[in-house]
């Protein structure tokens, strides 16, 4: 994505809209709403804005929960079908965060404002400064455990320990403070410190050197599992298309793949909280944004697919079963690593891809709140940073805490705090803040189709599909209404005591 600040001007707006002063990057500001603020930092290269976009999306899920569901329900036929509700789910919402951030100039703290300027939808900003603060507020420890098991496997901690040696490093990990806010302390200090040389010099340069490598580090990973002796009863049960296995137990189990696929594309993009928004904030309009879209989809599905030849092959070659979440990454795969020649070499550099995403994640995050800030407050970045820095830090402490001293904190059905601040962001501000991005975009009552659409096709490349305006108004609202619902099914059960 080209980066000229001279971009085209967005489409006409109302004309009962309040006079608008210039905006140098694109669009109409309407007076007294950001219009004092200096030009608009602009990614460097197209490459750097889908790489940062796309480090946003991939995430500790791809590699945790996305390979196991997929063995789960099928391999290759529930990635076809994953496929389908990526396309028809994920992307349209994600073009959606794209384009409002492209068309305003602005973060999410006055990007409404600046669309619809009769402040309707003023409340709306704040949505994503929230979803994205609680997001860190647990990110910034599951990170730390990253960093944590990059520094234990090279030093050697888990050599000669078998699986309930592992899960007993783990477990006093989690039970050790110190530790615990260490790690994490560690993860803020290199998030802010890379926002702190600002757009081009810190977050775009910083994290395409991070995409690249791991890219490269999961390239020789997925090449040292597929050749391991018995690999390829792993590969089988993973890319091998069983369609039966969608029906085990029937429609009720085809249910069950369709909503855990639905789910997924869902999850993995992180929309809804405008972490995308930003980021279509710093581009031009010279392609469109349709493509970039389906482009930076494209990277997130290949990462989540690349770690289902790193996990399954590694696991099915030593006999190990492959487990869903954290017990994957930090009990599994490090006794399977233990086991395999050389174990200590390719289990660092595992952990080393790990960090890659979480921190690809943290800093594109940390970036939103730092704009946003800045933006809200008329501050400069270093004030910006050194407000969002206190936030962060005090906040993430609960998470750490909550494996430790403050483990009796719980809610029923939910879990810990980490648990607890996942499901609020995960089950509700996701699923409801994609809704209201639909809305936005499609009705007169906000930005509006024509508008959206506009703004959407404006550049080269694939256009935004003019006839899909009546899925976007019913089907995908349903399909997000339907995931915030089962979201609690579970929940309500257990509380009644129906589970």
């Amino acid at each position: 994505m080209a980066t000229d600040p001279a971009s085209i001007p967005a489409p006409a707006r109302d004309a009962a809209a309040p006079a608008c002063d210039a905006n140098p990057a694109g669009g109409n500001i309407p007076a007294g709403i950001g219009s004092a603020a200096a030009p608009r930092e602009h990614f460097a290269s197209r490459l750097g804005f889908i790489l940062i976009s796309a480090g946003c999306a991939i995430g500790l899920g791809n590699v945790w929960r996305f390979p196991y569901i997929a063995g789960e329900y099928g391999g290759a036929a529930f990635i076809l079908l994953y496929l389908v509700f990526l396309v028809i789910l994920g992307l349209p919402v994600m073009v959606m965060e794209f384009a409002v951030g492209r068309a305003s100039q602005r973060s999410g703290a006055l990007a409404f404002d600046v669309l619809q300027p009769s402040r309707r939808w003023h409340w709306f900003s704040w949505w994503g400064y929230v979803g994205c603060m609680l997001l860190m507020m647990f990110y910034t420890t599951v990170c730390g455990w990253m960093l944590a098991y990059t520094a234990k496997m090279a030093t050697g901690t888990f050599v000669g320990l078998d699986s309930e040696g592992v899960g007993g490093v783990f477990g006093a990990m989690l039970a050790n403070p110190s530790e615990m806010v260490g790690w994490m302390l560690a993860v803020i200090v290199i998030g802010f410190f890379v926002c702190s040389f600002g757009l081009q010099k810190g977050v775009e340069r910083i994290t395409k050197i991070m995409m690249i490598c791991l890219l490269a580090v999961m390239g020789l990973l997925v090449v040292r599992s597929v050749t391991l002796p018995g690999a390829a009863e792993g590969l089988a049960f993973y890319l091998v298309p069983d369609f039966g296995k969608m029906f085990d137990g029937g429609m009720a189990g085809f249910g069950e793949a369709v909503y855990a696929a639905m789910g997924q594309a869902f999850f993995t993009l992180s929309l809804g909280i405008s972490a995308m928004e930003v980021f279509g904030s710093r581009i031009g309009k010279q392609n469109s944004l349709t493509g970039e879209a389906l482009r930076i989809c494209g990277l997130d599905t290949l990462v989540a697919i690349l770690a289902g030849l790193i996990i399954f092959p590694a696991c099915f070659a030593f006999a190990v079963a492959p487990d869903s979440g954290p017990s994957l990454v930090f009990i599994t795969l490090p006794s399977v690593f233990e086991q395999m020649p050389l174990g200590q070499l390719w289990g660092t550099l595992f952990f080393v891809f790990m960090s890659f995403a979480a921190l690809s994640t943290i800093i594109a995050v940390f970036e939103n709140l730092i704009t946003f800030t800045m933006e809200k407050w008329d501050l400069s970045r270093r004030d910006a940073i050194k407000r969002t820095a206190i936030l962060v830090t005090v906040l993430s402490l609960p998470c750490a805490l909550g494996f430790n001293l403050w483990a009796g904190v719980t809610v029923p059905g939910i879990g810990d705090i980490q648990s607890i601040e996942d499901f609020i962001v995960s089950n509700n501000l996701l699923p409801l803040g994609s809704l209201l991005y639909v809305a936005f975009c499609v009705t007169r009552k906000g930005w509006g189709w024509n508008n959206f659409l506009a703004e959407a096709d404006a550049g080269n490349g694939m256009k935004f599909p003019r006839w899909a305006r009546g899925w976007l108004t019913f089907g995908l609202p349903a399909l997000i209404i339907i995931i915030f619902i089962m979201g609690y099914v579970p929940k309500i059960m257990l509380w009644c005591g129906l589970a």
